[in-house]
């Protein structure tokens, strides 16, 4: 204990000495951390305030000229010099890396879609959409393909010409007979890529833009695809096509290909998370434990160890043992995909084995410096995405602050007489890994690099898993099995296919034991807190106050610790209040999701209960994973209290399964037509819920203060069966505030007119347009006798640019999600409303 308790004092003695300290500190051990700290301002600056690069330039050379006259004086000013000059080089790759060439394809592709014939080579294994949403079973159509393609040439308009850039294609059908180098031709449609439309749904159009990806190309068919040359693209992607076929299939070639064991085994090993269960993804999502599953530091350690074990049992000398380790991780990086994390752990246990050959202990701030400045040389945007911030965040986390955080733990535990005594006994003294036990150690990991990426994971994800470092305690035993037994299983199998398929054997039953325990956690409903959206203000407060406890000191604990206390409920008493609005609202918020032609409408009502009416589409796939539930956990909504099922068409019912499925849907309505309804589809949905669906006459009728009641159909039209389908569908209205807001979902001429008859002083201040706004099914009187004041239309952008719906008129205000995304309509107790969309309309 008086170990410990010197340690902790030496660290105190540290904080003490204050910035200058660690100022020169950094410049003698560290000096990369200037250069990576420079870097990424000009980047950021350039990004968020475009500057001219000539101004840059002209920066970056007086900035050299300072830096070369006080690099010889050794001036305290070298550093500032030095950030300067690299903040000048951070902007200008940064404007470079988004330049395109003159003959670049996305120069010539429009806001329009445009037909081309294009040649080059592709990039990547097509990847075959797994299609494991409950309704794909009714799309009528295969599961598609995609693939990264480095286009050569282009016939457009005037002819063959050259081209250059990276697209992104789209084949409508699985493709199993393409291969990375293979050079193509094809026909195909040349299109950009459409951003977010909706409140936390994924960017696609951002996240491959900082990938330098702007242009999709939508292949029909195979048949549209001719090789013309197989395998001619350049040795490195023939290698690593080889690499990856030879260890996938000397891994899991023997198991199922729908077995989930084995899509865990190739995610934890190989970084291939195609092939991973839906469930068993969610799972890890849940209990914080996903950084497994991207190759990292532990993966590379382990690799590096089996290199330097393979270099012992040759009777190498450590230099030979590191250039063996090298050689290892080399082959690694080639066989897996090339993701940020595994390239910043390659490059740091490369540097640490390098210094072997120079004797010297490299200093790791300076590894992940180094590691973080080829990273962004090579792609300056990647600094935007979460999966590099979580990479770097996390490791920065455990080098400044897993020793403090450990030998606190271990001082308080031990100093307990009966910890104390525990752990002097002989049989727990031999695992033990000075100055702890190995398990507390793993804890302390884990604590230290989620106090890191906490704030990140609460940015882009909305949630945070404070219990993860407990998970990554018992989690970590079993994976690191897995990668050692698994990494000798690809090794052995060349040599000894024996004793390789027996540790096959145990890794699946430890993949298998894995798998049952993540999801036992998961299942506790303790692991994951959900916040909703978070401002980027608090984030950074987040971080000021760790870089506050990490590295400040005072002679009386008492002030640092009342900074502590105050900034820790500043944050944690907003993130409160914010969940607590979100959840018990005294206002009205209609939002109508942008789901292409289909409906998706999430009503929040004062008092905090949610309905839900409909969730399907015609246009898009998956709506109820990739629309509905991210816009719940971006607007911290975790229970559905209603849902209300309009009618049985299937745009407006097959993303209902996933949503009932990832939330406490806690009643859901239908009418009787569709309870009774034959179609397949209806019949399907039925059997997908587990819970009964009960009849629209027990919908509650009020909601706190907002009323809610349903105005069609009657009993006689339930009955009648020359009435469609379409003017069966209940149509509800909302009423708060003196505010009333119609939802007529499909309802045709015949209905429209019928409910004009029942109630002639039927007035809606919002009304969301009846059958996607369309032109050709609205009755003539219809918004004469409701009168709106705002329009909503559930419809496709083509549908709006056709003129198919609903005109915008000077008597109301008309909002389309296919042109202006989500549409959020807000009445307040007072009953003002204010209109806002996701898009911002120009």
């Amino acid at each position: 204990m008086n170990d410990i308790q010197r340690k902790l004092a030496e660290i105190d003695r540290e904080l003490s000495r204050g910035p200058a300290y660690y100022f020169n500190q950094t410049i003698a051990a560290a000096p990369l951390v200037f250069c990576v700290v420079g870097l990424i301002a000009g980047i950021i600056i350039q990004n968020y305030l475009p500057i001219p690069v000539l101004f840059w330039l002209l920066l970056l050379s007086v900035c050299i000229v300072i830096t070369v006259i006080l690099f010889g004086s050794r001036h305290r000013l070298l550093p500032i010099t030095v950030v300067l000059c690299f903040t000048c080089l951070g902007a200008i790759r940064l404007a470079s890396f988004n330049s395109p060439a003159p003959n670049d394809i996305r120069n010539s592709v429009g806001e329009k879609p445009m037909l081309a014939t294009i040649r080059g080579v592709i990039q990547t294994e097509p990847y075959i959409d797994k299609n494991d949403w409950s309704f794909a079973r009714f799309a009528h159509t295969d599961p598609g393909s995609s693939f990264y393609l480095k286009i050569t040439e282009a016939e457009i308009i005037d002819g063959w010409a050259k081209a250059s850039g990276i697209i992104r294609v789209r084949v409508q059908e699985p493709v199993f007979d393409l291969k990375p180098g293979d050079c193509v031709q094809m026909y195909c449609l040349l299109n950009r890529f459409a951003g977010a439309s909706n409140p936390g749904e994924f960017d696609i159009a951002k996240y491959l833009a900082r990938k330098g990806v702007f242009v999709g190309a939508s292949v029909k068919s195979r048949d549209a695809i001719e090789i013309t040359q197989a395998g001619h693209g350049r040795l490195l992607t023939r290698i690593r096509t080889r690499l990856s076929d030879i260890a996938t299939r000397r891994l899991t070639g023997e198991l199922p290909t729908d077995d989930p064991t084995r899509g865990l085994v190739e995610a934890l090993l190989l970084g291939s998370r195609g092939n991973i269960n839906k469930d068993v993804y969610r799972a890890f999502r849940e209990t914080g434990l996903l950084h497994f599953i991207s190759l990292s530091g532990m993966h590379l350690a382990i690799i590096a160890g089996i290199g330097w074990w393979i270099g012992r049992l040759a009777g190498l000398m450590k230099r030979g043992q590191a250039a063996i380790c090298i050689i290892t991780v080399v082959v690694f990086v080639l066989t897996v995909p090339p993701r940020d994390p595994t390239i910043r752990a390659a490059i740091i246990t490369i540097v640490f084995c390098v210094s072997f050959f120079f004797r010297r202990q490299p200093n790791s701030f300076n590894s992940l410096s180094l590691a973080a400045i080829i990273l962004l040389l090579a792609n300056p945007t990647g600094l935007f995405n979460a999966g590099w911030q979580l990479s770097f965040a996390s490791v920065l986390g455990i080098l400044a602050f897993y020793r403090r955080i450990h030998l606190f733990l271990y001082e308080k535990i031990a100093g307990h007489p009966w910890v104390a005594d525990f752990l002097m006994t002989k049989p727990f003294f031999k695992i033990v890994s000075r100055p702890g036990p190995a398990i507390l150690a793993l804890f302390t990991t884990g604590l230290s690099a989620w106090t890191g990426s906490a704030g990140i994971l609460l940015y882009h994800f909305y949630t945070i898993n404070p219990l993860t470092s407990v998970w990554t305690a018992v989690a970590f035993p079993f994976v690191s099995l897995i990668l050692i037994f698994g990494f000798l299983k690809v090794l052995l199998s060349f040599a000894l296919p024996t004793l390789a398929g027996l540790l096959g054997l145990a890794v699946s039953l430890l993949a298998n034991t894995l798998i049952g325990m993540v999801k036992f956690i998961a299942g506790l409903n303790i692991s994951e807190i959900l916040t909703g959206h978070t401002p980027i203000w608090l984030i950074a407060v987040y971080y000021a106050l760790v870089l506050f406890i990490g590295l400040s000191w005072f002679k009386r604990p008492m002030p640092r610790r009342i900074i502590c206390v105050a900034t820790s409920i500043i944050i944690l008493t907003y993130l409160g209040a914010v969940k607590w609005q979100r959840t018990y609202r005294n206002d009205l918020a209609l939002t109508v999701l942008d789901i292409g032609h289909g409906q998706a409408i999430f009503a929040q009502l004062p008092g905090g209960a949610n309905i839900l009416f409909d969730a399907g589409s015609l246009s898009r796939d998956n709506v109820g994973e990739r629309v509905i539930l991210p816009f719940m956990q971006y607007d911290n909504l975790t229970k559905i209290d209603a849902l209300v099922i309009s009618h049985g068409d299937i745009d407006h019912i097959n993303g209902i399964p996933e949503v009932a499925q990832n939330t406490q849907a806690r009643d859901i309505f239908a009418s009787d037509a569709f309870i009774n309804d034959i179609r397949p589809t209806v019949k399907f949905l039925l059997d997908e819920l587990k819970q009964k669906v009960k009849k629209i006459d027990n919908l509650p009728r009020e909601f706190g203060p907002a009323r809610m009641s349903t105005l069609w159909p009657g009993r006689d039209i339930l009955e009648n069966n020359r009435v469609s389908d379409n003017d069966k569908s209940i149509v509800t209205l909302i009423e708060y505030a003196g505010r009333q807001i119609l939802i007529p979902s499909d309802v045709e001429k015949f209905a429209q007119a019928e409910i004009l008859q029942l109630y002639p002083h039927l007035k809606a201040d919002i009304l969301i347009a009846p059958h996607h706004g369309s032109r050709k099914t609205l009755e003539r009187k219809f918004l004469e006798v409701i009168q709106p004041h705002v329009v909503i239309c559930s419809c496709t952008n083509t549908a709006f640019e056709k003129g198919q719906v609903i005109k915008q008129d000077r008597n109301f205000s008309s909002y389309y999600t296919g042109k202006d995304g989500a549409v959020t309509v807000r009445i307040n107790q007072a009953g003002e409303i204010k209109t806002n969309t996701f898009r911002v309309k120009k």
